[in-house]
């Protein structure tokens, strides 16, 4: 197994490298100048332009402005925002947290409502529960989060005032419970048609008839043999979800006013502060390369018949 590990970890550094490099490269090569556009419709300096971009590696090739950025990233700078002049890293660890509480809000509720109600459908196949879960998975994976976000916006904070319509606190993780549910809607109808699919599969499976001959109790049958063999492709797809729970809070961040990565990420894309951009899209990648590891070694935990070497 640690071998394993560590041979992943070193083919972690050139998909890294790779990703964080295109991304580099798409952010840079758009069209304007984001140092001119500080000025606005002012006269710009050209002193203080050209001390800007000097200062920033903006006047240098943009093959050596990455091996530079990479560099300082291996030491734990993500370099100076030349919009606001702070460090990068010091508005990650403010509007990080938020959106690592909303994506595991999201995450919870993806996990928990997803395992039931795939749980229930697998066991009741072709039964009213089992198309009851479909046509309701159904609906979220055809409803736009953007639309589903505003319908519980209305719904819940403005008619039933159940929850204020937009987060007053975004480090109050009641606050959070809303905006969670819509961002994790998607996924945990994704999660509970996966579920089902797999829960209906193996329970006509051989290990299962030979754990009901055997007189197994069935919530031994269930809990240990069906839902352990089951979760396979559902870790697989938890796995990945998580990185993409936190990049597409951008959205659902928007919505109900969360000071989150995604609302971080989209004012930065809109005042061309590259350095902002690349910096939180670098540490989504190393979230999903993370997340990806862990899934790997989780197939083990669920089927003893995987062994790593």
């Amino acid at each position: 197994m640690g071998r394993y590990v560590a041979r992943r970890l070193l083919q972690m550094i050139p998909v890294f490298v790779g990703t964080t490099l295109l991304i580099f490269l798409m952010v840079y090569s758009l069209p304007g100048d984001p140092v001119r556009a500080l000025w606005g419709d002012r006269p710009a300096d050209p002193q203080a332009m050209a001390r800007l971009k000097h200062e920033y590696w903006l006047d240098r090739p943009v093959l050596e402005q990455y091996w530079h950025y990479i560099s300082n990233v291996f030491k734990g700078d993500f370099g100076t925002s030349f919009v606001t002049g702070r460090k990068v890293v010091d508005v990650m660890s403010e509007v990080f947290p938020v959106t690592i509480r909303l994506a595991l809000v999201a995450f919870t509720i993806e996990i928990v409502v997803g395992l039931v109600l795939g749980l229930v459908s697998g066991l009741n196949r072709g039964k009213i529960y089992d198309k009851l879960v479909l046509v309701i998975t159904l609906l979220l994976v055809s409803i736009p989060i953007f639309v589903l976000g505003f319908i519980a916006q209305t719904v819940f904070g403005n008619q039933l005032g159940w929850v204020t319509p937009t987060v007053q606190d975004s480090n109050d993780i009641t606050q959070l419970i809303l905006p969670g549910i819509v961002l994790g809607s998607l996924s945990f109808a994704y999660v509970a048609r996966l579920s089902r699919t797999s829960i209906a599969e193996n329970l006509r499976a051989d290990y299962v008839r030979t754990a009901v001959a055997k007189g197994l109790p069935r919530r031994r049958v269930i809990g240990v043999h069906l839902l352990r063999n089951s979760l396979i492709p559902v870790v697989t797809f938890l796995g990945t979800d998580l990185g993409a729970l936190m990049g597409g809070a951008i959205v659902t961040e928007g919505i109900f006013n969360v000071h989150g990565i995604g609302n971080t990420l989209y004012r930065s894309i809109n005042q061309s502060d590259n350095t902002t951009v690349v910096g939180i899209v670098t540490v989504l990648v190393i979230v999903y390369l993370v997340s990806s590891l862990v899934v790997d070694l989780l197939y083990a935990v669920l089927d003893p018949r995987i062994r790593y070497v």
